[in-house]
Parts: C-alpha cells; sequence; structure tokens
C-alpha cells in the first residue's frame, strides 16, 4: 500500500500566495518594517508595517485574501521560512527587512547608479567601471521598462583624476604606469582587514627626500580635487599622513604582523578626518603637531582676509566652506558691497595651503593678519610682478 503523501506546509495555496507575496513585498519595498520609513504608523510593531504593505501588493496582483489575513503570526512563521532557506539572514532586522542585497527601491537604485557612473567615468575607479558594467547588463530590461531613466545621469560630478588609475587602460593604450594602482584590491583588504603593508615611494614632489620604503597602516582611498590619494598611519610613528597614490611604486607586502581591529581602524580615521576639519587642505602636520592638536594643546591662528568685489559675493556664498569660518560683509551708503572680511581659526600646519587658496583670486584678496601671512602674500604679489617686468623670450 502507497505511502500517504506528507503535505507542505506551503501545499495549501492561499499559504503558498501568502508566501510569495511576502517575498514580493519585501522586494518591492527593501527596508519595509523599519518604523521611520513607516512613519511610526504600525505602534512599533514591524509585523504590522509588513502586513500592511502586503495587503497593498496583493490588492495590486488581484489576490482576494479573507479580511485580516494574513495575521502577524502567519508572517512571523512565514519569515522563519525565509530565513531557513537563505532569503533571509538568521539575525535580528531591526531597520527592515530586504532580501540578499536588494536593498534599494528604482529610485534610490537610480541615484547609486548615477554615483558608480560618476566614480567609474570621471574618478577613473576600475572597481566602479568593472561593477557598472555589470549592472548596465543585468538591469538593462529594467532600463528599458522605464523608457531609459534608469541610467540617465540626472546627477554627476566632473571631477576628473589627472593620472591614469586602470591597471588594464593602461595597458590598453601601451602607457603603463608602475603605481601602486596595480595593487588597490591588496591595499583594500588591508584596510578593513587592519594589516599593516610594505609600499615603496618613487618621488617625493616637496623636496622633502622622502623615497623608499614606508611600513603603514591603511586607513582609506581618498578622491581630492583631481587625484587618488591613500590615507594611512605610519607603522612605527603612529603618524597620520595623506599620500597621491601614482607617488607610490607598484609594489605592496603584506607585513607579517598581528593585525588590529576594525574599531581601532575606525578611531583613527575618524583622528585624521578631525585634524582635515580643523585645517585646510591636505596636510596634517608633524607627529607632535597632530598630538596635541587632537588633544586640544594646539593653539589655533586667527586668520583675518578680506575679499573684494567681484570674488567677495562667491565667497559669501560658500557658507559651508569650514566649519570654522566667519563672514563680515561691509556695504557702502547705496548698500552695494565694498568688501568681505573672512575670518578663520587654523593650526600653523594648514597656513601654507591656505595661502595658496587664497592666491587662486589674485588682486581681489588682501591678508589683513597675522602679520607673518601678509608679508608672505605681498612677497609672492612682487615675485609676480617681478616676472612680468622681466624681458623673456619664447
Amino acid at each position: 500500500m502507497p505511502k500517504k503523501p506528507n503535505r507542505h506546509a506551503y501545499s495549501d495555496q492561499q499559504a503558498f500566495e501568502r508566501l510569495i507575496l511576502l517575498i514580493a513585498t519585501i522586494l518591492q519595498y527593501p527596508g519595509v518594517g523599519n518604523e521611520e520609513l513607516e512613519g511610526n504608523e504600525t505602534g512599533g510593531d514591524a509585523l504590522v508595517a509588513v502586513q500592511k504593505r502586503l495587503w497593498e501588493v496583493a490588492l495590486r496582483e488581484g489576490v482576494n485574501f479573507p479580511e485580516g489575513y494574513p495575521s502577524t503570526s502567519n508572517l512571523r512563521k512565514d519569515l522563519q521560512t525565509l530565513r531557513r532557506y537563505g532569503l533571509l539572514q538568521p539575525r535580528m532586522y531591526r531597520w527592515g527587512y530586504y532580501l540578499g542585497l536588494a536593498v534599494l527601491d528604482q529610485q534610490q537604485l537610480r541615484l547609486a547608479l548615477q554615483a558608480i557612473a560618476s566614480q567609474a567615468q570621471y574618478l577613473g575607479e576600475p572597481q566602479a567601471k568593472q561593477v557598472y558594467q555589470i549592472l548596465k547588463k543585468r538591469l538593462r530590461g529594467l532600463d528599458s521598462d522605464l523608457g531609459g531613466e534608469l541610467f540617465y545621469p540626472v546627477r554627476q560630478q566632473l571631477n576628473r583624476a589627472i593620472m591614469p588609475t586602470d591597471p588594464e587602460e593602461m595597458v590598453e593604450q601601451g602607457q603603463r604606469e608602475e603605481t601602486l594602482f596595480h595593487h588597490l584590491d591588496t591595499v583594500e583588504k588591508a584596510i578593513l582587514g587592519g594589516t599593516a603593508i610594505e609600499l615603496s615611494r618613487r618621488y617625493d614632489v616637496y623636496g622633502h627626500e622622502r623615497v623608499g620604503m614606508e611600513q603603514l597602516w591603511p586607513l582609506q582611498l581618498v578622491f581630492h580635487n583631481n587625484a587618488w590619494y591613500l590615507l594611512y598611519e605610519d607603522y612605527q610613528r603612529h603618524h597620520l599622513a595623506i599620500g597621491r597614490i601614482d607617488r607610490f611604486g607598484e609594489y605592496c607586502r603584506i607585513l607579517d604582523t598581528p593585525r588590529r581591529s576594525l574599531s581601532i581602524q575606525h578611531q583613527r580615521l575618524a583622528d585624521a578626518h578631525r585634524l582635515f576639519n580643523n585645517g585646510w587642505g591636505l596636510y596634517l602636520g608633524d607627529t607632535k603637531e597632530q598630538k596635541d592638536e587632537l588633544c586640544g594643546r594646539l593653539q589655533l591662528t586667527l586668520i583675518h582676509v578680506r575679499f573684494f568685489p567681484p570674488v567677495a559675493k562667491i565667497i559669501l556664498e560658500g557658507s559651508r566652506r569650514h566649519p570654522k569660518q566667519e563672514f563680515l560683509p561691509q556695504k557702502d551708503e547705496q548698500g552695494n558691497l565694498r568688501f568681505v572680511d573672512y575670518y578663520i581659526k587654523l593650526p600653523p600646519r594648514s597656513h601654507q595651503e591656505f595661502l595658496l587658496w587664497i592666491k587662486g583670486y589674485m588682486e581681489s584678496v588682501m591678508v589683513i593678519s597675522p602679520q607673518s601671512l601678509a608679508t608672505q602674500h605681498l612677497a609672492s604679489a612682487r615675485k609676480l610682478l617681478e616676472l612680468y617686468q622681466e624681458p623673456f623670450s619664447d
């Protein structure tokens, strides 16, 4: 006599449709169950939020469930089923449910694609190029359904890397450069693994003769203005610094030293960004300056600069140029802008980079104080005048 078949928990059509619609709900509303996303309308019960969204999906798909079905207890069981089959991870989803890596809706995905496209095209980031090409192929059907909206570059940044960054592209163009760009995958793994590495600096454009081998903790890859940099901590001196990636050679060795935790990496990264926020530009100072600054012992210099029209209006537009800046506009009797007094407190390590910035405004800026910076700025102006007064030949 044949054995009576065991009925599956989802053999019933209604139960099966409930499970399928739950999957569709989480895919269509990634993050469903997050109280903030639901507008606090569910009394803090994540399953009530999921239940409401599932009813919406069922209505759109023409599935007629009985009143109040499925219950939150039904959904709790279904979520356990999704965990058992690996569609959900065996952990708490405190910020809403999502399946696999499907964490964005269409609008969020479009914004992310634009960011990846800009990083690939203008910043020359090889991994971004690869990911973007993969996404373009996999999402071609969705883009077609949306009439080409998915990949339309509504937002784009135009900063451009001024050096070769893609090793494969270098080979194709016959312009191979032996730089650290060939080993960024190793650097990224070292950052996340808390692993120290050894690099080779090819040259030093600032005349400090810092060339040769360096042992360091890599902390972050940074794009600034027109180039990629490596933010790192010196292995021996625990000094924070940043170096342009193409100034390091095609050499990267993992050091056989104890790893450090990601929390320590985060802390040192936060220290570096505190220095960035305090200063102006990329130079982070020497080891003693950094320690004093991070401990609040370093006295900052109050700098007073005066900007004249037409630059003055441009300066006023930059209300978030620096967290410690202050403006004091001065107008004439007719209400026209005469000049803008610009005040900022900076550590001594940043004075030269600040001077470099204001030099871009030529005759529209004057340094009022401190006297040392005013003297340097005036000397630069005189030097420029001398260059124009000297006879020259083609």
